[in-house]
This record gives C-alpha cells, structure tokens and sequence, in this order.
C-alpha cells in the first residue's frame, strides 16, 4: 500500500471576514493523481497555494512526509524544491531563454554543477518537446509553448509532489491538447500529481479521485466512475449537470 506523501489537516483561510477554505482536509498517496473541480471561487487556486506555502493558512497543517511544512520555523524554500508547482499565468523570466528559464534553479537553487544541470535542462526540454527552442527567449514563444518550459522548470527540479493550478487556462484551445497530453504522459509513469482543471474529459482519464469543492468546502470526493455517474451530494450533481449541458 502506497505511503501518503501529503496530508491536509483542518485548513482554513480567510481574506478579511471572507472565509476562502473552510476546514479542508484529504490526503495524498505516493503515484496518486488528484484533480480538484469546482466552480470559480471555490477555493481550489487558493488550496494550492497554501500547499505550496505561497500562502500560509490562518489555521490547520500541511505534511509532507513526515515534515510539517506549516510549522513556523520551516524552511519555505526547502519545502518549495519538494512540491512544485505549474500556475495558470505564465511565469518565466523574459530575460532568459528557454533553457536558462529551466536551468536557473538548478544552479542557484540546487547548486547542481553546471555540466550535469546543462543534461538536466536539456533532458526535461527534450521531454516536453522543446530541445530545439532552447535558446528561444519567452517574447519568441507561442503561449503553449512557455506553458511547456514552465513544465520543464518544475520537472527539473524531481519534486515529491506537482502541482497543476489551471495550467491551459490561458491556451487557445487549439493549444490544450498539448499541454494535456505532457499531464497524461506524467501520471501514466506515477508522478504524484494534484491537479485544478475545468478539463472535465481529461479529469475522468487521469484522476484516480477527484475532489469537488465549492464555496470553501470539499463537497464530495470519489474515483471517477462513481463521482461522474453517480454523485451523492446535489451541489455535485448540479455542477456536473452543467457541463454535461454543455456538451449537448
């Protein structure tokens, strides 16, 4: 039986006396994929970030491993390098080629020696089907393809657990399927993922459970199958009835 890699217990946020999470709590399995649906203004960007502790939660903990990464004299940094993260907006330095936008972390960051971080850089480029841009700067790019070195950043850097926060939010949609098939390509070989996505189809192929949530709350969470066809809560069937509209 897989270890669990991450545990969420009790969190909460609040901007102002606007409660975001309401006493979140699930947990991880090493190789599991979990996606998160919702309506907008669910909680699920903000859930992400407090994993990542670009957000500290008002109340509650977050363990990785067997670390508690909400304890206040945790090294946020150290924490960062174990749970990657892929945003919804396209964070790369425009003054840094494609490769460099990769490489930069492993150097700095890692202190990796520069021929084996050169392999890394090129090997994780390689992998999203960037090689022969790498010294394309992000301002001679398409959209899709600087979502795919921010991909490469975050694989360089073999985190225990990825974060995906909306990442083909910003693609057109002829872009979507590439960026999908590099997630798929991911879980297929047991990459510990937790994914927030509006890409229904693509959270039934690759989710081995998904989490509903809405208005700050985990409303219902279950494997695919049952969750998509028989979901047990109304609010969960109301939001799914909605795209499945949509598809009409």
């Amino acid at each position: 039986m897989p270890n669990d890699i991450l545990k969420v217990k009790g969190i909460g946020k609040s901007y102002g006396n606007k409660e975001i999470l309401k006493n979140i709590s699930f947990d991880v399995k090493d190789g599991e994929k979990v996606v998160i649906i919702g309506p907008s203004g669910a909680g699920k960007s903000t859930l992400l970030r407090c994993i990542n502790l670009l957000l500290r939660p008002d109340k509650g903990s977050i363990w990785l491993d067997q670390l508690d990464v909400t304890s206040k004299d945790v090294n946020e940094d150290k924490v960062r390098q174990s749970i990657g993260m892929v945003f919804q907006e396209l964070m790369l330095f425009n003054h840094l080629s494609a490769f460099e936008n990769v490489n930069i972390a492993l150097t700095k960051v890692l202190k990796i020696s520069s021929d084996h971080a050169y392999t890394i850089s090129m090997e994780q480029l390689k992998y999203v089907g960037l090689d022969k841009y790498a010294n394309h700067y992000p301002s001679q790019l398409s959209v899709g393809q600087k979502q795919r070195v921010a991909i490469a950043r975050t694989l360089a850097m073999k985190p225990r657990l990825i974060l995906f926060d909306e990442p083909t939010s910003a693609l057109d949609p002829e872009l979507i399927g590439g960026i999908l098939e590099i997630m798929k390509r991911l879980a297929s070989e047991g990459t510990t993922m937790i994914c927030v996505t509006h890409e229904m189809r693509f959270a039934q192929e690759i989710a081995d459970r998904i989490i509903f949530m809405d208005e700050g709350l985990i409303v219902e969470e279950a494997p695919p199958s049952l969750l998509f066809q028989t979901p047990k809560m109304k609010r969960t069937e109301e939001f799914l009835s909605g795209w499945l509209n949509n598809l009409e």
